[in-house]
């Protein structure tokens, strides 16, 4: 489930990236402000570097590496501190990106929760 996640994050990010370099302002580099949170802003090979590290845990958690848990609760753990700021902003004035922006961190916290468990810990330390 966790590695489903990686790799649809990868694919989003991927395409657009593609798009952004096959067709310069066809898209916008706002669309990846969600999962890049401010990194858009290096441009397109920033969106096909974060593609190659999210397809890379997304295949190691398939293969119940220790290596991938690791930067798996990494990646979610920085991606949630990254969008305090941001659903801070959206609280404070009550506006619709608060439900977005709080299910982002919703998500990462939980993706880091299921990793944390005793059980998903002992599958990957047989590996």
């Amino acid at each position: 489930m966790v590695a489903t996640v990686f790799f649809l994050a990868a694919a989003y990010l991927g395409l657009i990236g593609a798009l952004m370099l096959a067709a310069p302002g066809t898209v916008s580099m706002a669309l990846g402000a969600p999962l890049l949170s401010g990194l858009e802003l290096a441009g397109p090979y920033m969106f096909l570097l974060v593609t190659a590290v999210a397809m890379l845990i997304g295949w190691g958690l398939l293969r119940l590496n220790r290596w991938a848990r690791r930067a798996a609760l990494v990646a979610g753990s920085v991606g949630a501190i990254m969008l305090v700021p941001a659903v801070s902003a959206a609280a404070e004035d009550f506006r619709a990106p608060l439900l977005w922006q709080g299910l982002g961190v919703v998500i990462r916290v939980a993706i880091v929760w299921y990793l944390f468990q005793e059980p998903i810990k002992e599958a990957f330390a047989k590996s």
